[in-house]
C-alpha cells in the first residue's frame, strides 16, 4: 500500500510536460482486469481550504492527462465542490497524485449550495461526474434527498446538471416520472438514485442508473437471490430527451450483516460505455460489522434487452428481457483491502498499448474509511 503525496505545482507541470501524447484506443472488449497498483490519501488531507474526501464519481480527460473528481460532501464540510487531480501512473502502479485544484460547484442563480441546515430542499448530494471533451463541459448527477418521519419531511428530486469547467451552471436533464421524490413509497429510495453517469463513446448519447430498486420495482438486494432490479436510463446527450430504460438485476449481499438486522446494501455506483450498448457495471455490496466492501464488474449487456421505459413496475409486470451481465472481476480476490469504491473511469493507455482503469474509494469522511485509487490494466 502507498499512501499519497502532494505534489508541488513546479513539479507538476514540469512532469506534464515530459509526458508523451499518446492516443487512446477505443475500448470494446474486456476479457480480464490486472491490479496494478493502489495509493491512499492521508485522512482529512487539506487542500486549498477545503478537506478531501467523500470522492464518489471520477472522469479522465486525456487531452490534458487530468481527473474530474467529484465529492459527495453536501455542503457540510465545505461547499459542493470538484476536484482535479494528475495520477502519475505506470506498468508498476500509482507512483503518485497531485490535487491540482478545487471548483465549487454553482446553482442556476450563481450562488454556492447550501447545506441541510441551511435549506434542505437546495441540498445537493454529488454522487458521479462526466467529462465531455467535445464540448469542454461536465455534467454531474446529484441523487436529491428523501427524508419522510415524524418530525419532517424533506423531498428534494435527484438531478443531472451541465456545468463549465470552473463550476457554473448550464442546463439540467429533464427527468421521467420515476425518478422523483413522494412522500409515500413511491419513486426513488433514499440515498439510492442516480449514481452512475456515462456517455456513449461518440458523446451523443449517456447512460444513467439508480443505485437500488424503485419501491414500484420490488425489494432492495438481499442475502439469498432476490428480484432486485434498477433501471438503467439512456438519454439523448444533445437534446437532453430520454430514449430508452433498461432493467438490470442486482447481485444479492455478499455478507451478512452484524448484528443480522443492521444495515447492508448492495447496489450500483458507477458505470462505463464500452459501445456498442455494452456498459461496465460496478457493484458495491457493504454489511455492517465487515470493514471491507465487495466490488464486483460487470459487462452488461443490452443488445436484447426490453426498452421498459413504459413499464411502472418491474415487480408487477414481469414480462421483459433484462440486460446480460458477465462477471469481470470482484474485488475480492485481489488480496488487500477494498474500501468504499464508487467511481471509476478509463484512464491513460499503457507502453504495451493497454488502457487502464482507475477507481476511487469514498471515505464517507469517516477516519476508518480510505480514499483508495486503484489503477487496473484492462486487458483485451
Amino acid at each position: 500500500m502507498k499512501v499519497l503525496t502532494v505534489i508541488s505545482l513546479s513539479v507538476l507541470l514540469v512532469a506534464c510536460t515530459a509526458t508523451k501524447k499518446i492516443q487512446q484506443p477505443t475500448i470494446t472488449s474486456i476479457s480480464s482486469l490486472k491490479l496494478l497498483g493502489e495509493i491512499d490519501a492521508p485522512h482529512n488531507l487539506q487542500f486549498k481550504n477545503t478537506t478531501i474526501g467523500g470522492l464518489s464519481g471520477i472522469d479522465y480527460d486525456a487531452t490534458n492527462n487530468l481527473y474530474y473528481i467529484i465529492s459527495d460532501d453536501r455542503s457540510s464540510i465545505n461547499a459542493a465542490r470538484l476536484y482535479t487531480a494528475k495520477l502519475f501512473t505506470s506498468a508498476k502502479g500509482i507512483d503518485s497524485v497531485a490535487f491540482v485544484d478545487v471548483t465549487f460547484l454553482h446553482q442556476q442563480d450563481g450562488t454556492l449550495y447550501p447545506n441541510s441546515k441551511q435549506n434542505p430542499s437546495k441540498t445537493p448530494d454529488p454522487e458521479a461526474i462526466r467529462y465531455n471533451p467535445l464540448t469542454k463541459q461536465l455534467i454531474w448527477t446529484s441523487e436529491g434527498e428523501r427524508i419522510v418521519n415524524k418530525k419532517d419531511t424533506v423531498l428534494e428530486n435527484p438531478a443531472i446538471t451541465i456545468i463549465t469547467i470552473d463550476g457554473k451552471y448550464i442546463d439540467t436533464f429533464n427527468l421521467p416520472s420515476q425518478l422523483l421524490m413522494h412522500a409515500f413509497e413511491k419513486g426513488p429510495r433514499q440515498n439510492g438514485v442516480l449514481e452512475g453517469l456515462t456517455f456513449t463513446n461518440n458523446y451523443k448519447q449517456l447512460y444513467v442508473n439508480v443505485e437500488e430498486p424503485l419501491y414500484e420495482d420490488g425489494p432492495r438486494a438481499m442475502l439469498t437471490d432476490t428480484t432486485a432490479w434498477i433501471r438503467i436510463f439512456k438519454y439523448d446527450a444533445v437534446t437532453k430527451k430520454q430514449l430508452k430504460q433498461y432493467a438490470y438485476k442486482l447481485d444479492p449481499i455478499a455478507y451478512p450483516a452484524t448484528p443480522v438486522d443492521a444495515f447492508k446494501i448492495n447496489g450500483v455506483p458507477d458505470i462505463l460505455s464500452i459501445g456498442s450498448n455494452k456498459l461496465l457495471v460496478m457493484e458495491r455490496s457493504f454489511s455492517t460489522g465487515r470493514l471491507p466492501c465487495t466490488i464486483k464488474i460487470y459487462e452488461a449487456d443490452l443488445n436484447n434487452a426490453t426498452n421498459i421505459r413504459n413499464n411502472p413496475s418491474l415487480q408487477r409486470h414481469t414480462k421483459f428481457t433484462p440486460a446480460t451481465k458477465r462477471l469481470i472481476l470482484n474485488f475480492d480476490s485481489l488480496g488487500v483491502f477494498t474500501d468504499n469504491v464508487e467511481g471509476m473511469t478509463f484512464g491513460p493507455t499503457l507502453p504495451n498499448g493497454h488502457r487502464t482503469l482507475v477507481c476511487v474509494a469514498d471515505n464517507n469522511f469517516a477516519v476508518f474509511e480510505k480514499t483508495q485509487f486503484f489503477l487496473f490494466e484492462i486487458i483485451p
